[in-house]
């Protein structure tokens, strides 16, 4: 494990972000954004009265809610440059918002520039409103979009053994779901493994207990009254098991928002089944700070670009 205890230096990272969103605002018209389920959406109830709701900050795609129809959009790295690995990413927002910007389309284009294909998931947030079962809704859309990954690997010039997870808070836990809830029926599907290669946690919602939680998180998806059966399943530091996926996690240790124990519950639960894992703690960030906020973009960024460079995810 790397515990980093980092002071809080000002560094004006300006630059970075006004390159990184001209970028996308330029290869935006080019991004390539597909319906997620080639066929029925599966649990899902037709309401006309219910409409997702996008935000925009000018020509950008900054956030959305009430999502009906989940999408793909597809980051592809340049001609000669792909290695064959893809990762999907699941923004944040507390399963009531999604932050398409800062936690998905940046993050993206990122992943783009390290040879990394990468997907953009716009999930549905649970809602009574569209699902008959509003608990298992995101989970249908992630591990759909890993059997979608799969499906289509030849077209994409993907690794199947390859293919990994990156959430942000809420989607940091929808991606901890996936990755000890993929053999869970869901939905009918084919026989194509929903499993994650590997799983990157930024900041996750991992546990649905009441010391740990993110309330606005456990109280979207599983309601004002969960069962304790509920709170444990969905709780996946009790979930992790020898088959779980490496994964790599990142957290401060001042988020007030989602508590860094989260990640630490997580990375134990990692430690003990003897699962790959790698953990960077700071000590100021707060919550939600993406690829940017303070010097710590330039911290979690170069770890994972390392971590993925170890497990010859990347060169």
């Amino acid at each position: 494990m790397i515990v980093k205890n980092h002071p809080n230096i000002q560094t004006n990272c300006l630059v970075f972000l006004l390159s990184l969103g001209m970028s996308i605002s330029l290869f935006s018209q080019k991004l390539k954004t597909i319906p997620l389920w080639e066929s029925e959406i599966p649990n899902a109830i037709s309401n006309p009265n219910y409409v997702e709701s996008p935000t925009y900050e000018g020509e950008i795609f900054t956030r959305t809610t009430q999502v009906v129809t989940p999408t793909l959009t597809v980051f592809s790295p340049k001609k000669g440059t792909k290695n064959g690995t893809a990762v999907v990413i699941f923004p944040g927002g507390g399963y009531q918002h999604l932050s398409m910007n800062k936690e998905g389309l940046k993050v993206g284009a990122w992943l783009s520039s390290l040879g990394v294909t990468a997907f953009v998931l716009k999930y549905r947030l649970p809602s009574d409103a569209i699902m008959t079962d509003k608990t298992i809704g995101p989970l249908q859309d992630a591990q759909e979009a890993m059997r979608y990954i799969r499906r289509h690997a030849t077209d994409y010039k993907l690794d199947v053994n390859k293919i990994g997870v990156l959430g942000f808070s809420a989607g940091g836990h929808l991606a901890a779901t996936l990755s000890t809830h993929y053999t869970d029926v869901v939905y009918e599907s084919d026989a194509i493994s929903a499993k994650p290669n590997f799983s990157i946690l930024i900041y996750p919602v991992i546990s649905m207990t009441d010391e740990l939680t993110h309330n606005g998180s456990r109280l979207h998806l599983l309601g004002e009254s969960p069962t304790s059966d509920m709170i444990t399943y969905y709780s996946n530091e009790f979930q992790v098991n020898e088959a779980t996926p490496p994964t790599f996690l990142v957290h401060a240790t001042n988020d007030k928002s989602v508590p860094v124990e989260n990640s630490v519950h997580y990375y134990l639960a990692l430690k003990e089944h003897k699962i790959d894992t790698e953990m960077h703690l700071f000590e100021k960030g707060g919550h939600g700070f993406g690829l940017c906020k303070d010097d710590i973009h330039l911290h979690w960024k170069r770890n994972c670009k390392n971590w993925l460079k170890a497990h010859k995810l990347i060169e």
